[in-house]
């Protein structure tokens, strides 16, 4: 792995960010970093960052439920998703819009299926639930976006690219 070292700093910091007492809830950068770590590193790793980051925080704050498969796979596939549509797109704003798209898609999974198949909560009490909560996470998602996804991507990116060059040296040597 090129990018190993990058990688485990990314992942910690995210995981981190994570643990900080009385924060927001949802209000995380496991989005801005998820996005531009697509785009330089593949489906699989998009779909394990997203996936590990939930299993291994729920491992930590309050433990392993059905609420951690779900939400584990849902993030792992909002990871495959932006793979997808970041192999067309780039640029801050596209950031913005996949994190609009992806929150609102990963809080229908996750907030409105919960609750009612698995806790016997109603449909219409966890739709008002959700609401101020997703307004929440999509503010953090979107804001993170902006700032931290282009600055991620290019940190990510400046390895590879000095890589390739050396690699390129090397065979024409």
């Amino acid at each position: 792995m090129k990018n190993g070292i990058k990688y485990t700093i990314i992942f910690l910091s995210t995981f981190l960010v994570r643990l900080i007492p009385f924060r927001a809830p949802n209000l995380e950068p496991i989005m801005a970093v998820l996005m531009p770590l697509s785009k330089t590193s593949g489906k699989v790793l998009s779909f394990i960052f997203g996936f590990v980051s939930i299993v291994l925080f729920d491992s930590i704050t309050s433990g392993f439920g059905i609420w951690t498969f779900i939400t584990g796979v849902t993030y792992g596939l909002v990871g495959l998703g932006s793979n997808y549509f970041f192999k067309n797109h780039t640029g801050w704003k596209n950031y913005a819009l996949y994190a609009v798209l992806a929150t609102i898609f990963y809080d229908a999974i996750t907030g409105l299926t919960i609750g009612p198949l698995f806790f016997h909560q109603s449909f219409i009490v966890s739709l008002v639930g959700q609401i101020p909560f997703t307004v929440i996470h999509l503010l953090g998602n979107v804001s993170f976006a902006i700032v931290l996804s282009p600055v991620i991507e290019k940190w990510l990116a400046k390895e590879e690219v000095k890589t390739e060059s050396v690699e390129k040296i090397v065979m024409f040597s």
